[in-house]
């Protein structure tokens, strides 16, 4: 089952919440109810009197709602947050028609440890308060469309990106665990960190600051400690971006280290 929701400029924790609290509880409610079912059915044939515990347990779905809510809003509260709309698509499957579980009066929703609500995931469903304990996992797909940058044409590995190599579209953010970079400022002049395909959003690990010298190149060497700095020249043991730390051979044969700056000199704390 999909349900599609519309999302005003929010918060994608907000939008997120909103959009897989509702669709959880209702998907979940349905489903608890024909576990139940199937359970008391196949307890009865066991001779176990599941049939009758089932009856006289409190419903697990009038729980799993207000279960799955506060859950979710726990959640939801440690996602990263974006200014930028999103319009979330969630997408919940079923369970293995296999499965035979046991009646259960109380069932609680989790998130799996390494698991996330954001592109294909699962959520763990488990009974805390039944005859028989289980332990099931629903899978979820959660889609967030947003605006981004997609490649008109493909760009070579280490090639430079300019404004005229994307278009902006409506993508899935989810898609993908590396971000999107929704702002051009963040891509345009960055190099490609491979070979790039006409059709793809533009994301964070698709991109790296240009080099500003290479390995073997001499570079000017800045140490600084309270109240002074001294400069000097040293060869670099590897090629040097902006940010970046690198490693450099001092004229007196010191290895030291230090950050590169936007103007490829090697800034030293001491």
């Amino acid at each position: 089952m999909t349900i599609r929701s519309f999302s005003s400029p929010a918060n994608h924790g907000a939008a997120l919440r909103s959009t897989t609290r509702s669709l959880l509880a209702v998907h979940a409610r349905a489903m608890l109810r024909r576990l139940c079912l199937v359970g008391a059915v196949a307890g009865a044939a066991l001779g176990t009197g599941g049939a009758v515990h089932a009856q006289s347990a409190a419903d697990p779905a009038a729980d799993l709602g207000p279960l799955t809510q506060r859950w979710l809003d726990d959640a939801m509260s440690r996602n990263p947050s974006s200014a930028l709309p999103l319009r979330m698509e969630v997408s919940v499957g079923s369970l293995d028609s296999r499965l035979r579980l046991a009646p259960c009066a109380r069932v609680e929703p989790y998130l799996p440890v390494g698991a996330r609500l954001w592109g294909r995931t699962r959520l763990g469903l488990r009974c805390v308060e039944g005859a028989t304990a289980w332990n099931v996992f629903l899978p979820v797909t959660i889609k967030a469309f947003g605006p981004a940058w997609v490649l008109t044409n493909n760009v070579a590995p280490g090639a430079v990106l300019t404004a005229n190599d994307a278009t902006e579209a409506e993508v899935d953010w989810a898609a993908d665990a590396s971000p999107v970079m929704a702002n051009p400022d963040l891509w345009v002049g960055q190099t490609a960190a491979r070979q790039l395909v006409a059709g793809q959003a533009v994301r964070q690990a698709m991109v790296r600051a240009p080099l500003l010298f290479k390995a073997g190149a001499q570079v000017k060497v800045v140490a600084q400690g309270p109240g002074y700095a001294v400069s000097s020249a040293g060869q670099a043991l590897t090629a040097g971006s902006f940010g970046q730390t690198v490693r450099v051979r001092m004229e007196n044969g010191r290895i030291v280290s230090g950050t590169v700056n936007d103007s490829g000199t090697v800034d030293v704390t001491l």
